[in-house]
């Protein structure tokens, strides 16, 4: 079994110069880290879906349900759905009873593969797909009624910008929830989670997506994202209230919720 690297538990978030940002373990120029995202998501979209059943033994599903339950979808609300990839959230919130959806990824190719998907062909005008980036929406201010961001803030060169864009476009009364990979409360948990994630989750990937780096990278973002502390003061920050963050499977994710009051 490879070794665990050293900095495999207990990461603590990025604090490096105004110019760099973490890119997994690696520090990169801010500049250069969107084209980096890209490059692994354009790499892994044909495959991405079924790699997360994969890696997580099918239980994203349970995740992602935990939040669109949370959400309680209502047929006059509109969503927008940050990092939305192959549409995965948005295809639960119409499911659940919401109204339409507008699925947002900076990366065209993840888009494309969410576009073939069989399930949305019912769904007509209720669905709709746009290229925009997370820190800088192509939205005007106001216009959502609920947004999502989930598994793809840690890939987000400012955090901060996309949380605060996300309580730009909110409506007064509007919700924002950010489903996300957390740190592990057990310890003998995290030893098995840091052996699969290390030894097994690169390996999967070379052999059913082709390409081990991009899973590598993902596992490290997951140990260098902010905790949940953190994150909801990020939350706070930005203007949102009623800041809550519940904790699933033994904290291996969280879901985060803020309401915009006015």
């Amino acid at each position: 079994m490879n070794r665990l690297p050293d900095s495999a538990r207990n990461v603590p978030a990025f604090d490096g110069s105004d110019e760099d940002i973490d890119f997994g373990f690696r520090t990169v120029r801010r500049a250069d880290k969107p084209g980096l995202v890209r490059d692994v998501f354009d790499s892994v979209a044909s495959r991405y879906d079924l790699m997360n059943d994969l890696m997580s033994g099918g239980v994203h599903r349970l995740w992602k349900t935990a939040m669109i339950d949370w959400m309680a979808p209502q047929p006059h609300q509109t969503l927008v759905d940050l990092a939305g990839g192959t549409g995965d959230i948005s295809l639960r919130f119409l499911r659940a009873g919401g109204g339409k959806a507008v699925i947002t990824d900076i990366n065209e190719t993840m888009l494309s593969a969410g576009r073939q998907r069989k399930e949305f062909n019912s769904l007509g005008g209720q669905v709709s797909w746009c290229v925009g980036n997370a820190e800088s929406l192509p939205f005007t201010s106001a216009s959502a009624d609920r947004i999502t961001i989930a598994f793809g803030l840690r890939n987000v060169t400012d955090r901060k910008a996309a949380i605060a864009e996300a309580h730009r476009v909110l409506k007064p009364g509007g919700r924002f929830l950010c489903l996300e990979f957390s740190q592990v409360n057990s310890a003998v948990l995290a030893r098995a989670y840091d052996a699969w994630s290390f030894n097994v989750l690169p390996r999967l990937g070379q052999i059913v997506a082709g390409d081990a780096d991009s899973y590598r990278y993902l596992v490290e973002s997951i140990r260098t994202f902010p905790t949940p502390e953190v994150l909801a003061d990020m939350f706070a920050g930005a203007g949102f209230a009623q800041v809550r963050v519940r904790r699933l499977s033994a904290g291996i994710a969280c879901i985060h919720s803020g309401w915009k009051l006015d």
